[in-house]
């Protein structure tokens, strides 16, 4: 029996021929009626607009607007077969444009903000993804970037695209959070792009020249510029603070909290904010007071001030605010006052992020609102769209504000047509591997047949899972790993977590016994089981009787018994006899989950082994993944073992995670210097490191960072690698931009090659060096050959291996020559 597009079919060895086999299924098709679905849980995207009155969302393709305060909420688009895109509110307040896939690829789409008329599309770009616009001031222009790194601007006068600059390594992070500013006049846009050195520079683009200029050198990165309404400031973020953080364990250092806040005279003329200054009295004219007024009258009804700048000498004019270095984001500038978010600080284990600003002519700093997760100025800078925890409100711009009244985005309904979104989704992940797939070649692969072809299959989808499944023969016709698929509208059944006692448990006289209980290293306090804890009566050998005074059922597992209980105080009944009689009751916190716990009990037990067998001359470190639970790992067991003469790296069954060059880093520190002392032992140098030989096991569950730990881990020359082919993952991801409905596809974006210009072996993996293939029954039984063979081979390069520790040399006499002998002149 097999199965093959969406049918079964049966194979008859005899004949060697196929048949299918008719299967029939009676159901009512409920999963594929059109129904009303609250999105307000869903949004994706927000902006307000130009005073503040409304906000506009992106929820689940759809887009909406929402009152402030009275009146209805509206579906711009109702069209469940299309997506659309990050959309913003024109500044002239008539328009909100985003981006639709309507005609089959996403293009520039402008709408009434009103909800009259039909969308007008006013782009023809093609194949391709784009990010969010942000309208010039004067409502002709959008700025955006594209998945390419270009830097574009539309013209609506003129129907045309400038493409302004491109970027060198963004991706999905980056260019997610492209935020360009224009000038009030609308002709200046700022921006902030990396340069060869990984660093990011201001740029100034003039839309009457065309041309783009740097302004800061990009000798530090400078981000988020935003222009000043008024014409006269460019603020910036710049991570110009050096403020190292020096690491507990061991002898290194990070530089975090580096950002500050920076301002920039857009000309010779204008002064710094914080320029000495000079109360003096000024003496009053009438006339000219008048004449103020009438001209400030006049002046509502002109054109914007054209905004000059002096690109010469930009950078010499740049000013660092006086908040503190730390961590800033969503700069924004408003007549007076620039705006910003401050994130915790690194390290601070603060979870609030306040909105604030800074005002130049008080020279301070107010608090707007206390947390958020981010916010969007208003055209006229007289409001703010904030976020926070789901809620969203608008705000004045101003000290001491709340979000007490939230927008009702619960009330944002659309209309689901499940087979017309079940299509979009479809193209959608199909046009996400065309455009950003890392080989434009597709490996080869016809993929506008594949979209045919698995397009046809996707008709069959009668659920969500369907879908699903259907988007992974899509995806894995690339032949490439981290290629998944997941999540979305798809069914869920209520779920209650199991408590766990972290024990081991048998059935004895018709009654559980508790035959282990489950233990770590005794320096092991992260987690431990509930039942090992001071004053918690229970051993090893008790009967568990009852769980909350109700009998446990011996026809049932023993985790029965603690449905919904997980992380919650249960009371046992235990006794060193499978009778009440005798019995007490003892209190114990279920836990939510064993793995941790079984996992350090694991880890502890090789290392006991490795030292057994080594007679402690070798170190057993065990890295779980590539991640940050990995490099923790690798930490904490690489110091305690640091002193050892051999060191033994298992990494099999690692999940991957970042690119371990950190990781190799740690494990390749030659000695550099010995430093002499009277008293105690010598100083080696650097002192947190291990000059002696190493091994590393692998299997072929280890992938990704996974198999690039061993891969350079060999390139590095630190020792063998002893056991099975790792799984040759090393196509890896960088994010791309969600489903609408929620799910997700993943899209490899780039591969690993090495210097010598050969591509990692995808596919393959990392041979080992010295094969010893996996033994399930040995394991099952308590043996480990992959382990013991590791043993012997990090005890024969030490016994091979000159000590890398060198012996203290013979005191010098440092006298002068003419005074060894004691004589005089």
């Amino acid at each position: 029996m097999f199965q093959a597009g969406g049918r079964l079919y049966l194979f008859d060895l005899d004949t060697e021929q196929y048949s299918e086999v008719s299967v029939e299924v009676v159901t009512d098709q409920a999963s594929l009626k059109s129904r009303t679905e609250s999105v307000g849980s869903s949004i994706q995207g927000a902006w307000i607009s130009p005073s503040g009155k409304r906000a506009v969302f992106q929820a689940r393709g759809e887009i909406f607007t929402v009152p402030a305060e009275h009146g209805p909420v509206r579906n711009l688009s109702a069209s469940s077969g299309s997506g659309e895109r990050y959309p913003t509110w024109s500044p002239d307040g008539k328009l909100v444009a985003y981006w639709s896939d309507r005609s089959g690829e996403y293009e520039l789409t402008v709408t009434a903000a009103d909800g009259s008329g039909e969308p007008r599309t006013l782009s023809n770009y093609g194949p391709g993804y784009r990010y969010r616009p942000y309208w010039s001031p004067d409502s002709k222009k959008l700025a955006f970037v594209d998945q390419a790194m270009t830097i574009r601007i539309y013209d609506m006068d003129a129907n045309s695209t400038t493409d302004v600059d491109q970027a060198l390594y963004w991706f999905q992070g980056a260019l997610n959070g492209f935020r360009p500013s224009w000038s009030s006049d609308s002709r200046w846009l700022a921006y902030a792009r990396d340069r060869e050195n990984r660093a990011s520079a201001i740029f100034l683009f003039d839309t009457e020249s065309g041309q783009s200029h740097q302004v800061t050198a990009g000798y530090y990165s400078d981000m988020q510029p935003t222009f000043d309404p008024d014409g006269d400031y460019l603020y910036f973020l710049t991570n110009r603070s050096f403020s190292p953080v020096y690491s507990d364990p061991q002898n290194t250092w990070v530089y975090p909290n580096a950002t500050q806040i920076a301002v920039a005279s857009l000309r010779d003329d204008v002064a710094s904010p914080l320029a000495p200054r000079n109360d003096e009295e000024d003496a009053e004219d009438e006339e000219d007071e008048e004449g103020d007024e009438d001209q400030d009258e006049d002046d509502d009804e002109e054109e914007p001030e054209a905004v000059e700048i002096d690109i010469v000498g930009f950078e010499r004019r740049v000013t660092i605010l006086p908040p503190e270095a730390g961590n800033y984001t969503e700069l924004q500038a408003v007549s007076g006052k620039v705006l910003y978010r401050r994130l915790p600080r690194t390290g601070s284990g603060d979870d609030e992020s306040p909105v604030v600003y800074w005002d130049p002519e008080e020279r301070e700093e107010k608090t707007v609102l206390e947390d958020a997760d981010g916010f969007i100025v208003s055209a006229d800078g007289k409001k703010l769209l904030a976020a926070n925890n789901g809620r969203f409100a608008i705000v004045d711009v101003g000290a001491g504000k709340s979000m007490d009244t939230p927008l009702r985005t619960s009330e944002m309904e659309m209309r689901v047509d499940p087979r017309a979104e079940w299509r979009q989704i479809f193209h959608d992940a199909w046009r996400q591997s065309r455009d950003f797939f890392y080989d434009a070649a597709m490996h080869g692969v016809d993929w506008e047949a594949m979209r045919e072809q698995y397009g046809e299959l996707l008709e069959d989808a009668v659920t969500r899972w369907d879908v699903n499944f259907v988007l992974g023969e899509l995806i894995a016709e690339l032949n490439a790993s981290h290629t998944y698929r997941g999540g979305g509208d798809t069914e869920s059944s209520p779920q209650r977590r199991v408590g766990m006692l972290g024990v081991n448990w048998t059935l004895e006289n018709g009654t559980y016994r508790i035959d282990e209980i489950l233990d770590g290293a005794q320096w092991d306090t992260e987690v431990r089981s509930p039942v090992s804890r001071p004053g918690v009566d229970v051993n090893e050998g008790d009967y568990v009787l009852a769980v909350n005074g109700v009998p446990l059922d011996p026809t049932k597992d023993p985790w029965a018994a603690f449905q919904g209980l997980a992380g919650q105080t249960v009371e046992l009944t235990v006794n060193s006899r499978p009778t009440m009689d005798g019995a007490r009751r003892v209190l114990a916190d279920a836990m939510r989950s064993e793995t941790r716990l079984r996992h350090l009990q694991w880890i502890e037990q090789n290392r006991r082994k490795v030292d057994e067998l080594s007679d402690g001359r070798v170190g057993y470190v065990y890295v779980r993944s590539t991640g940050v639970d990995g490099q923790t790992e690798l930490l904490r067991q690489f110091l305690a073992q640091m002193h050892k003469e051999g060191l033994i790296i298992d990494e099999r069954w690692n999940s991957g995670g970042q690119i371990p060059d950190r990781f190799i880093e740690l494990l390749n520190r030659p000695p550099l210097a010995f430093w002499a002392v009277r008293d105690g032992r010598d100083w080696q140098w650097p002192p947190m490191a291990h000059f002696g030989p190493k091994v590393m096991l692998i299997n072929g569950l280890s992938g990704s960072g996974g198999d690039a730990f061993p891969d350079y881990f060999r390139k590095a020359g630190l020792g063998p690698l002893i056991g099975t082919r790792t799984w040759g993952g090393l196509i890896g991801m960088t994010g791309i931009p969600g489903l609408i409905d929620g799910g997700r596809v993943t899209v490899p974006t780039f591969r690993m090659y090495d210097p010598d210009g050969k591509w990692f072996a995808e596919g393959h993996g990392v041979d080992p060096d010295i094969p010893v293939p996996e033994d399930p029954t040995a394991l099952a039984r308590g043996a480990e050959p992959q382990l013991e063979r590791a043993i012997q081979e990090v005890l024969r390069l030490i016994e091979e291996t000159p000590s890398p520790v060198a012996p203290r040399p013979a005191y010098e006499v440092r006298t002068a020559p003419a005074s060894r002998g004691g004589g005089g002149m």
